[in-house]
């Protein structure tokens, strides 16, 4: 497996994490994986798209909303806890703001014909954003089998089986995490 080079900047400073987040805050409309992405690892280039990957799944598996909680890893792992609290805050500043009046507005206007086609498209965009999200995240596993099974295993068993989150991801990731440390000392 080629490993990517580490790409994260020697210091990023508050500033640069509250703006960054501002950032992800004010275009992550539908799906902000997409805008955490592109700033983080494509822009600024604090992680690697491996990093991101592993906060990802990280963030995942942590209680509460999955997003939130890799802008609270990241902001640490960059900037400490008071990155972490910045990144928070510059995440959810604007998009805030923005629902209490578009919520307002909404309330006004969802019956008309118009807002509810604008809904659809804005659903429609969303999803492509997911999936274009989804495809980059892929490309960092290609060439490991193990982590290729383990992402299959995991979708037949929720995405078609079915199977609850939670009690997939019990059984799955201690395995995982098991062959993973088993195969890496077998590398040695």
């Amino acid at each position: 497996m080629s490993d990517e080079p580490h790409v994260r900047p020697q210091h990023v400073s508050h500033f640069e994490l509250f703006t960054g987040f501002l950032m992800v805050g004010l275009f992550g409309f539908g799906g902000i994986a997409a805008a955490i992405y592109h700033v983080v690892v494509e822009r600024r280039k604090w992680l690697s798209a491996r990093e991101y990957a592993a906060v990802l799944g990280l963030g995942q598996v942590l209680p509460g909303a999955n997003l939130v909680n890799i802008t609270a890893v990241i902001g640490d792992r960059c900037g400490g806890l008071t990155g972490a609290v910045l990144s928070l805050i510059a995440l959810t500043l604007v998009p805030v703001l923005l629902l209490v009046a578009l919520a307002t507005l909404y309330d006004q206007f969802a019956s008309h014909p118009d807002v509810i086609a604008g809904t659809k498209a804005a659903a429609a965009g969303a999803t492509g954003l997911i999936f274009g999200t989804g495809y980059k995240l892929g490309k960092t596993i290609l060439d490991n089998r193990a982590a290729l099974f383990f992402a299959a295993l995991s979708f037949v068993a929720i995405g078609l089986l079915r199977l609850p989150l939670l009690g997939t991801l019990a059984v799955l990731a201690p395995i995982a995490v098991a062959y993973s440390f088993w195969s890496g000392h077998h590398e040695r």
